[in-house]
């Protein structure tokens, strides 16, 4: 099994050539966006962060991993031509299957029903994982849309990820899904990088509460450190806009929810954590970890 796993492993860095390999302009990095639960708004803080960073001059792809019920094509209002999903079954490249969006936001859908990424034979995985592996340097960031829990599938793209983004309510059930979710990263590895964004809040003071009490719980049970990243204000203009299928920012980009989000997106770029191996380190520590 072990000589199985070094021969993919190679097989996937490629073999070393005589001339060094000219490095990318840009060096990616991979972003998970998850929530303990459903219904706390993810999805749609994943698309308009993005669009955010799109503001910053940053170039950005979205990747719907929420496997089996991709939704971030519904929020934008397409019907994706290829999807992970015929990718595999067409046998298509990444850019076969990467559609463009709104301000040059590029996304990949998942597609209906695709929730055996995990359960495909090694020759398969491996070239789905060599396909997304192109992807790197021609983005700044990829953004994973994470299913909600403690699915074995999530558990691994935010274990392998640069950086994770929670996204709670301060709904108490959302919460402790939220929390269940830092505990079971943490025990897996305590050096992932998690930022918390408490989504729907009614209140600015709403939001530092619970950021503050979940920091507290997560200091004191688990001794792992969680900032929060941002307070996103409930807002009248986001279900309008998800009838609309347009992005809030977009859609009203004045709105009160609109602007919280930039500044959460412009406190994720003061960030200073340090660079590992970009897209080809992700893939590795999902193949092998």
């Amino acid at each position: 099994m072990l000589d199985q796993a070094n021969q993919l492993r190679e097989k996937m860095m490629g073999k070393k050539s005589e001339k060094p390999e000219r490095k990318p302009v840009k060096k990616t990095r991979v972003l998970a966006v998850t929530s303990g639960k459903g219904g706390v708004g993810k999805s749609n803080f994943a698309l308009n962060f993005g669009l955010s960073l799109i503001e910053q001059n940053k170039k950005v792809l979205i990747f719907d991993v929420d496997l089996g019920f991709a939704n971030i094509d519904v929020l934008l209002g397409r019907t994706p031509r290829e999807t992970i999903a015929t990718m595999i079954e067409k046998d298509l490249s990444a850019q076969d299957i990467i559609e463009e969006g709104p301000n040059g936001l590029l996304f990949i859908s998942g597609g209906n029903g695709f929730n055996d990424l995990f359960q495909m034979d090694d020759f398969k995985l491996q070239k789905f994982f060599r396909e997304l592996s192109t992807l790197q340097g021609q983005v700044d960031y990829i953004i994973l849309d994470t299913g909600a829990g403690l699915s074995y599938e999530n558990l691994r793209f935010i274990l392998a990820a640069d950086d994770v983004i929670l996204v709670t309510t301060p709904e108490p059930t959302s919460i402790t899904d939220a929390y269940s979710v830092v505990k079971m990263v943490h025990g897996k590895d305590p050096n992932v990088h998690m930022k918390l964004v408490v989504n729907q809040c009614i209140s600015t003071k709403e939001g530092l509460r619970t950021a503050d009490n979940f920091k507290q719980a997560a200091e004191q049970f688990l001794g792992k450190e969680i900032g929060a990243l941002g307070y996103i204000p409930s807002d009248s203009h986001l279900p309008d806009a998800v009838k609309r299928q347009k992005p809030l920012l977009l859609a009203y980009p004045n709105s009160e929810a609109a602007e919280a989000i930039r500044r959460t997106a412009n406190e994720f770029l003061q960030l200073r954590v340090p660079y590992k191996l970009g897209l080809k380190g992700f893939i590795m520590k999902i193949l092998f970890k």
